[in-house]
């Protein structure tokens, strides 16, 4: 166990499945107290919770749209009530859709950048207001903003946005300690990028990087992990692109 996370306390945002359940469990094992931030599913929220616990770790479940500012700061409340501190914020909640721009909808483009730029940037504004001194933030970006690839023009451009503020907001956190940095995965076998895809189209996606398959969860929690413990302390306003070679 790395004892950098005993009695640290971790909120992870879309923690209920996928590589936010991955980032979850894997900071829980390594000493975290972890909150689980969830949408909708309560129950799979519950799950990994269940598995925390039977693994020996310590974790609760907290209902919040992230896109909404006011759940936002009732999520921070509630994890300061239950455990007095946060110290690691893991920004994983995502949502990727991908069409051609003449289908593109106004509520496709808000829906994303509601999500995916309006909802990291102020639970960072949140953390700015709470987190313990030499805190950690993680953000997510994608690695497709350094490739040229059809339908992905909107999930691109707000990751690019998370890039970008990550890299401004350094300084500012600098002042207490507290490091942010992005991480950017290629693609991997989540329910996020799998699903409407054929075998055939992910096994091509896949053959893109050096290693001929896709990403795996857990390639991508081992650096979360790490840009939550104290090794990563001269680490800041970086995006790092975890993604086998995929660019």
């Amino acid at each position: 166990m790395d004892q950098n996370l005993v009695g640290k306390v971790a909120l992870v945002t879309g923690a209920s499945r996928g590589m936010g359940r991955e980032i979850a469990e894997n900071l829980a094992l390594h000493g975290a107290k972890v909150v689980v931030n969830y949408a909708s599913s309560s129950s799979k929220a519950e799950e990994v919770v269940n598995e925390i616990k039977q693994k020996g770790g310590e974790a609760i479940a907290i209902r919040a749209d992230i896109s909404q500012v006011a759940e936002l700061e009732q999520l921070f409340q509630a994890t300061l009530e239950a455990y007095g501190q946060i110290d690691i914020l893991v920004n994983n909640a995502g949502i990727m859709i991908t069409k051609p721009i003449a289908s593109m909808t106004e509520e496709d483009f808000d829906k994303q950048f509601a999500i995916n730029v309006k909802g990291t940037f102020f639970a960072c504004q949140q953390a700015a207001k709470h987190m313990s001194e030499n805190g950690r933030i993680i953000n997510f970006s994608t690695s497709v903003t350094g490739q040229m690839f059809p339908t992905y023009s909107v999930y691109a451009g707000t990751k690019g946005a998370v890039e970008q503020f990550t890299r401004q907001l350094a300084k500012e956190f600098g002042r207490k300690g507290i490091t942010i940095n992005a991480v950017s995965p290629g693609p991997v076998n989540t329910e996020l990028f799998t699903v409407g895809k054929s075998a055939e189209e992910i096994a091509n996606v896949g053959s893109m990087n050096s290693f001929g398959r896709l990403g795996e969860p857990e390639d991508v929690s081992s650096v979360v992990l790490f840009l939550a413990s104290k090794e990563s302390q001269w680490i800041t306003g970086q995006t790092i692109r975890v993604n086998g070679g995929f660019i």
